[in-house]
C-alpha cells in the first residue's frame, strides 16, 4: 500500500480532533413538488452549480424557505461538535449578511472559525435546496466567495494541531481553494496527521477523478468517504464489492455508504458492514453523508472498532434525515451513548 515518504510521526497530542476545509455555504431550503422540480429544469436529487443569475431566479421561484448554515464539511463538523469532538473550520465567506450568519452559526456550535471574511463581490455562497415529498433534495449551489479561499489564509499551525484534516470534494472544483487544500495536505502529512477526503458527488469525480486517483496512488489520503455511485465513478467498476476490494488496495481506510442498504468499510484489511439505522420517516436526505462522516470520524479519533465507527455514522445519518436541514437537532450524544457504553 502506498505511503507518503514525507509523513512524520506526530510528537504532541492534537488540540483538535478534526479540522475541515470546505465550502462556507448558507442553505436556503423549501418544500417543492416533483412538478416544480421539472418545471424549473432541475435534475431531481442532484447537485448543480449555478451562477448568480440562475441562483436569483431559483430563489424567486421558491416557496417559503428556511436559512440554515450548511456546506458539506461544515455540516460534518457540526455533527462532530455535537458528539463532543473538538473541531476547527477553514472556509471563505464574504463581508455580507449571509457571511455573518454562517460565522455566527458555526462558532455557536463550538467550532473554531478564524478565516477572515472577504471584501467585495462575489457574495457568500448559498445552496438553494428544493425538497420533494419523498425526502429527496435537489440542490442548486452558487459557490460565491467560497471559491476564493487562498492558500495564504491557511493557518498551518491549526492543521498541524489536528488529528485529522478533513477535505470536501465539492471545494476541489475551483482552482484557488484546490491549491489551498493541496498545501493543507502537505502540512498535515508533514505533521504526521491523518488526511480524510470525501468525494462529494459523481460530477466532481467526472471533472477531477484523475487528481483524486493520483492523490490515492501517492498515499496522500488515509480515509476516503464515498457513496456507491461515487465508488463506481472513481473505479470504473459497476460491481460494488469489486470496486470496494480494488480501491481498498490503495486507501488505508475506505468507507462507502449505500443509503438504505447500510454502509461498508475496509481498514488495513479488516472488513465491516452495518445496516442503515431505523428512522420513522425520511423527511429530508440533505446532509446524510455529511453526518455519517461525523459519526465515523468520532469513532476513528477515539480509536473505536471499525464496526462501531460505522454504527455511529449510521445513527447520526438517521437523525439528520428525520427533519429538514443538514445539521443535527436531537441530542446526538444521547443517541450514540449505547454505542459508546
Amino acid at each position: 500500500m502506498p505511503q507518503s515518504s514525507d509523513q512524520q510521526t506526530p510528537v504532541t497530542s492534537p488540540r483538535y480532533d478534526v479540522v475541515a476545509i470546505g465550502n462556507a455555504i448558507v442553505d436556503v431550503m423549501a418544500a417543492a413538488s416533483d412538478e416544480d422540480v421539472e418545471r424549473l429544469g432541475m435534475a431531481k436529487g442532484g447537485m448543480t452549480l449555478v451562477d448568480s443569475a440562475r441562483a436569483h431566479d431559483l430563489y424567486e421561484a421558491m416557496g417559503p424557505a428556511r436559512e440554515i448554515s450548511g456546506g458539506s464539511a461544515a455540516n460534518t463538523l457540526a455533527g462532530l461538535a455535537a458528539l463532543g469532538a473538538s473541531c476547527a473550520f477553514i472556509g471563505q465567506v464574504a463581508q455580507d449578511q449571509l457571511g455573518e450568519v454562517f460565522a455566527h452559526d458555526i462558532r455557536a456550535g463550538g467550532i473554531a472559525f478564524d478565516t477572515p471574511a472577504r471584501a467585495g463581490d462575489p457574495s457568500t455562497a448559498r445552496c438553494l435546496i428544493f425538497v420533494t415529498p419523498d425526502g429527496q433534495r435537489t440542490m442548486n449551489t452558487f459557490l460565491g466567495a467560497s471559491q476564493f479561499l487562498p492558500a495564504e489564509q491557511l493557518d498551518e499551525s491549526v492543521i498541524a494541531d489536528s488529528a485529522v484534516l478533513y477535505l470536501e470534494g465539492y471545494l476541489w472544483d475551483p482552482e484557488e481553494p484546490r491549491r489551498a487544500m493541496r498545501r493543507a495536505i502537505a502540512a498535515a502529512r508533514n505533521a504526521g496527521r491523518k488526511v480524510a477526503f470525501t468525494l462529494s458527488d459523481a460530477f466532481v469525480i467526472a471533472r477531477h477523478g484523475d487528481d483524486f486517483r493520483g492523490m490515492i496512488a501517492a498515499g496522500e489520503i488515509d480515509i476516503l468517504f464515498a457513496n456507491e455511485h461515487e465508488l463506481a465513478a472513481l473505479t470504473g467498476l459497476e460491481d460494488f464489492h469489486e470496486g470496494m476490494a480494488e480501491l481498498a488496495k490503495s486507501v488505508p481506510t475506505l468507507v462507502v455508504t449505500r443509503s438504505e442498504k447500510g454502509a461498508h468499510a475496509i481498514s488495513e484489511g479488516e472488513h465491516a458492514s452495518v445496516s442503515a439505522a431505523p428512522v420513522a420517516r425520511v423527511v429530508d436526505t440533505t446532509g446524510a453523508g455529511d453526518l455519517f462522516a461525523a459519526g465515523f470520524l468520532l469513532g476513528h479519533v477515539r480509536g473505536l472498532p471499525l464496526e462501531t465507527s460505522l454504527r455511529l455514522g449510521a445513527t447520526a445519518a438517521a437523525e439528520v434525515i428525520s427533519h429538514y436541514g443538514a445539521r443535527p437537532e436531537a441530542d446526538l450524544k444521547a443517541l450514540v451513548a449505547p454505542l459508546l457504553a
